[in-house]
């Protein structure tokens, strides 16, 4: 068959003066096809010239169409294919044809159920699209898949991307604070699929019972909780679109970070140049249109939404409390009464009588004790044995004269009244910081009159004193403690203070 460039090489031939025979000769056609380049400028399309046979498919279309209708209903995963409808018309219903006439009707078929959809235009400040994207990042202890929150304008497509520990509730709150925080705006609408973190239940059409912190969320900031229709993904496809450029884009090579608070600082930079590109289709940049969507928004409110997921627990006689299956120590006035526990992404709270009493990094482990050596010094004063015998404080890390002073203690007053001397200097670090307690314990090596009570009233004049000052100091020396401690006052008699009421009256009347 002859291509355009073959039929503007024969006519320019003839253009140029040679003759059919000599252009036939020369570029290998016959006569007749030089004549009907002549005739026509360019190669004419393909015409059918006769019908086709009658195909042998045509009595058992309703079959197929039966086979199709039934597939609806039955498991994406298990649905015929063309070849498999092939096999069943072949093998149960005697069909003699060939595959591609299955092929071609199975298709057509599938092509008018296909969904189409209308273009949407979404108004500024209308709509926040949401969505997790996964990437591995390395880090300093290996490579490390980790969830990244991006919300994503519908009408600006401006995005923003934090790193997340985990996709549960506490850090979705706290991924849509900072976003909010970001943009500067709240939304009128945010959407997301159905995670389970966010719609606790997936109810007739559109309606949802949302997670109650979600829910406080969605109130806090006024803004309507929205939900895309299940396995439709394409409602929302400005954040999928997003999720490709963070994969992609942003996170191709692989990120090298020591921690997510790195890697969110580059995911923001990330964000921040986006907002100089120009879409495709658009005219503005994304940052120019990201204004428009800020002057259509609604405002932050005065304060930002507390972040967390309370739960109710009742310390136990360990002083713990039980929060996402792991146990974090409460100080001894907390036992064995009701508390609430507030989990953040990065630290818990342990909240009673309206006033936090305990803090700790938050542990995504399972089964761990999270304590802390300072909730159990009142009891510690009742137990001196467990300074050896419990983990809380065998694997307390205090600096080196802490250890010399119990050696010193147990040395001049032996083991047991040593160890119960020692266990009330670590009391003091209840209500004064480490380097406080240890400058005092430094500033007592004498070996003579080495005792608790020595260390305790230098770490009071320490209190008392600012650092630097030089007549603080030499007031807060152990030595002019002592000193002063050895100082006796008589007490006066009666007798004394009537002596002084006489002279005053003599005075008065004299």
């Amino acid at each position: 068959m002859l291509t355009v460039d073959d039929y503007g090489r024969i006519r320019r031939a003839h253009r140029d003066g040679m003759s059919l025979r000599a252009i036939a000769r020369t570029l290998h056609h016959s006569r007749r096809k030089i004549r009907e380049v002549l005739a026509c400028p360019e190669p004419r399309p393909y015409t059918r010239t006769k019908d086709p046979p009658a195909p042998k498919l045509g009595p058992l279309t309703p079959i197929i169409d039966e086979v199709l209708k039934a597939d609806e209903k039955e498991p994406r995963k298990q649905r015929h294919t063309a070849a498999q409808i092939f096999r069943r018309l072949r093998d149960e219903h005697g069909y003699a044809g060939r595959y591609d006439q299955v092929r071609r009707y199975v298709g057509r078929h599938r092509r008018r159920q296909r969904e189409t959809f209308i273009p949407l235009v979404h108004d500024p400040g209308q709509r926040l699209e949401c969505d997790f994207g996964h990437i591995y990042v390395d880090f300093p202890e290996g490579r490390r898949r980790v969830p990244v929150l991006l919300p994503t304008w519908a009408y600006s497509y401006c995005p923003f991307a934090i790193a997340l520990p985990t996709e549960r509730t506490e850090a979705i709150l706290a991924g849509m604070v900072q976003a909010f925080a970001f943009f500067g705006c709240v939304p009128r609408e945010v959407w997301w699929d159905n995670p389970k973190t966010v719609a606790t239940a997936i109810l007739k059409g559109r309606r949802r019972t949302l997670n109650e912190r979600y829910a406080a969320l969605a109130s806090h900031y006024a803004f309507e909780p929205l939900f895309c229709m299940p396995a439709r993904g394409n409602e929302k496809p400005h954040t999928e679109n997003r999720v490709y450029d963070l994969q992609r884009r942003w996170a191709t090579p692989v990120p090298k970070v020591k921690d997510l608070n790195e890697l969110n600082t580059y995911l923001r930079a990330c964000c921040l140049k986006d907002r100089d590109r120009t879409v495709a289709g658009q005219t503005e940049t994304v940052g120019q249109r990201l204004e428009r969507d800020r002057a259509a928004a609604d405002p932050l409110p005065t304060r930002a939404f507390d972040a967390c997921v309370p739960q109710e627990a009742k310390v136990d006689k360990y002083q713990t409390v039980r929060f996402d299956k792991n146990r974090y120590s409460t100080p001894r006035n907390c036992a064995f009464r009701a508390v609430t526990v507030k989990g953040y992404i990065n630290h818990i709270e342990v909240v009673a009588d309206g006033r936090v009493v305990a803090r700790h990094d938050r542990c995504y482990g399972r089964g761990e004790q999270i304590l802390d050596p300072l909730h159990y010094l009142v009891t510690l004063g009742r137990r001196p044995a467990a300074l050896d015998h419990s983990n809380v404080y065998r694997h307390w890390h205090l600096p080196a004269a802490f250890a010399d002073l119990r050696e010193r203690l147990e040395h001049r007053h032996g083991a047991p009244a040593g160890a119960r001397q020692y266990v009330r200097v670590l009391q003091l670090l209840a209500e004064h910081p480490v380097r406080r307690v240890q400058s005092a314990v430094e500033s007592c090596r004498g070996p003579e009159d080495l005792d608790a009570d020595r260390i305790i009233r230098h770490t009071h004049r320490l209190a008392g004193h600012q650092a630097g000052d030089s007549e603080s100091q030499t007031w807060a020396s152990p030595d002019l403690d002592d000193a002063l401690s050895r100082i006796q006052v008589p007490l006066r008699g009666l007798s004394h203070f009537d002596q002084c009421l006489s002279r005053e009256g003599e005075r008065a009347y004299g």
